[in-house]
């Protein structure tokens, strides 16, 4: 059965390498992907898929093999692209001002359509349902993921487990890697307004400067992480905005200030909100000044089940060769796949696209970004090999 994947993937590698062509040329906006997913339901109707829409432009499949009922599993890819204006030079550069798809969901979306067309091509061949998740939104919150769930996108009928893949331009293409456990972090974005009393910059006795207090207040807030933090929990806290004020001779009445929090820990993520609360009331309020904080929560952190994780390695090497898998390591970005962890075993792995010798190596999320077209095939048969071949009674043990 491997190498018949196999060569349905290199067979069929060249259409959606075009599909993902396709895909980047017209990129949309989390939550306006309105092309994209009709152009999803447009492949699965060519391939005789039902599918169902959720959260307006989520696309919904449902590929049934031999026995239906005996085991059931998703696979997700994201479809929303980012605010970015590329500046690649190909010829499916985007057209759409200042919209790229520059972290690669286009990849993920090509790949799960050609999964889709080989588990449709040897559907007498492999047992149970596969439920096939293109999901919008994966770039904002409150994520694409925790719409569809409450949608009911893990009901009806009800996988036991999902899998979701993610472009990597750190990892060599023709290569994958997993992780159990913690691999991606929570995401939560801080907004800070310090309100002082403003005047003339000669005369600051007279005022309450809120770009003083605010400057105290970005030291302080380090102490989160420095001091109250177990090192064994991965922690970032970035002030990564520091507005307020116009000219030389004024100080201003407001400093604005904007950052991110990501931790791997879902307790100790929450007790650091409470402790970032108290930390800058009472220093603004002691420098007196007044504090508006409003922390918008975010994505929860991904965790890989363990068993299903060593079950797709195992997979994983099976398929492709042992010196082709590696270790994921822990990252401190986000993905909004953590809602899908916290609900059913997850595992969420890596497909290396880079390619120093052609001189593809930009990161996600620049304007450079793209990918070695040649891991399509590895995304697409890895996927399908995975839906068919998962042993999810593991599951139940």
């Amino acid at each position: 059965m491997i190498e018949k994947i196999q060569a349905l993937a290199k067979q069929l590698a060249p259409e959606f390498i075009a599909v993902r062509q396709h895909l980047h040329q017209h990129p949309e906006l989390s939550y306006q992907e309105f092309e994209t997913s009709a152009y999803i339901q447009d492949q699965l109707r060519q391939l005789n898929i039902p599918f169902e829409i959720k959260a307006t432009t989520g696309v919904i499949g449902l590929l049934k093999g031999r026995n239906p009922e005996s085991r059931i599993l998703a696979l997700r890819a994201d479809i929303d692209a980012l605010p970015i204006e590329e500046l690649n030079t190909i010829p499916y550069k985007s057209v759409n001002n200042n919209v790229m798809h520059a972290c690669g969901h286009d990849v993920h979306t090509a790949c799960l359509l050609g999964a889709a067309k080989i588990l449709a091509a040897t559907q007498n061949e492999w047992e149970g349902t596969v439920k096939l998740i293109f999901q919008p939104g994966e770039e904002k919150n409150p994520g694409g993921a925790s719409l569809l769930i409450k949608e009911g996108v893990l009901e009806h009928p009800a996988p036991a487990a999902i899998f979701g893949l993610h472009v990597h331009p750190g990892l060599e293409v023709g290569r994958l890697s997993f992780r159990g456990g913690k691999v991606m972090a929570s995401a939560d974005e801080l907004y800070f307004t310090i309100k002082g009393k403003g005047g003339h910059a000669a005369a600051p006795d007279l005022c309450i400067d809120p770009i003083l207090i605010a400057s105290h207040l970005v030291v302080a807030l380090q102490q989160v992480i420095s001091r109250r933090n177990n090192p064994q929990n991965p922690t970032v806290l970035s002030i990564t905005a520091f507005n307020g004020g116009t000219t030389t001779n004024v100080i201003p009445g407001e400093v604005k200030l904007k950052g991110t929090f990501r931790a791997l820990n879902e307790n100790w993520r929450f007790e650091a909100h409470e402790i970032m609360r108290n930390i800058s009331e009472n220093l603004v309020r002691g420098m007196g000044g007044e504090l508006d904080l409003h922390i918008d929560v975010g994505y929860p952190s991904v965790y890989n089940n363990e068993i299903l994780t060593d079950e797709a390695t195992a997979l994983a090497k099976a398929y492709w060769g042992n010196d082709r898998v590696e270790e994921t390591e822990i990252r401190m970005g986000a993905e909004d796949f953590g809602y899908y962890t916290q609900k059913i075993p997850g595992c969420f792995y890596r497909l290396g696209v880079m390619n120093k010798t052609k001189g593809i190596t930009s990161g996600v999320h620049t304007p450079t970004f793209n990918i070695d077209e040649n891991a399509i095939e590895t995304g697409m048969g890895m996927m399908a090999w995975l839906a068919m071949s998962a042993d999810l009674t593991k599951l139940k043990r």
